[in-house]
């Protein structure tokens, strides 16, 4: 069984790389956007922690999905808010679970329809390593190898914590 790590101390990792990648790469003035839900609950605290004064950015992809005519729409499907311009902005992209690469292809294809930002920098909470496209993190909590059948939901929004669920794959 694989224990989960404490979503705080994975924060607080996140708080301090998150530091020094925009530190390494001179974005004085970044926003952040989350993927909802538990994106933009992440995006929350590290905003916070980071101290920026932006508005937040939250996405909800579901139209950007390249599995969205197999799937349909989501019931709960909320439009996306981008309370700034996004051109020329160096913008955090925030999302809890990092596995295949498609909700982040999505999530850029999104964005990018709002406007050409500087860069976008991805963080996210855990890495599952499970690529189906070639898209990787600047900033991850935690890299995690489980089962094919295994998947891990952050719940939330207060307190945040990780869950462990088994799929019938």
């Amino acid at each position: 069984m694989i224990q989960l790590p404490d979503v705080e101390q994975l924060l607080q990792q996140m708080e301090a790389d998150l530091r020094q990648t925009l530190a390494r790469r001179g974005v004085t003035d970044p926003v952040m956007v989350g993927i909802r839900t538990g994106g933009v609950w992440l995006a929350e605290q590290l905003n916070q922690r980071l101290g920026l004064s932006g508005p937040l950015g939250e996405l909800d992809i579901s139209f950007y999905r390249d599995d969205f005519s197999r799937l349909g729409l989501n019931p709960r499907v909320k439009p996306s808010s981008l309370p700034f311009d996004t051109e020329g902005r160096d913008i955090v992209l925030i999302d809890d679970v990092l596995m295949s690469g498609r909700t982040i292809r999505a999530a850029m294809n999104e964005i990018f329809d709002y406007g050409r930002p500087a860069s976008i920098i991805l963080a996210v909470l855990m890495d599952l390593g499970k690529r189906e496209l070639p898209i990787q993190p600047d900033v991850t909590g935690q890299v995690v190898s489980m089962a094919p059948n295994q998947r891990v939901k952050l719940r939330g929004p207060a307190p945040l914590r990780l869950e462990l669920r088994e799929t019938s794959e």
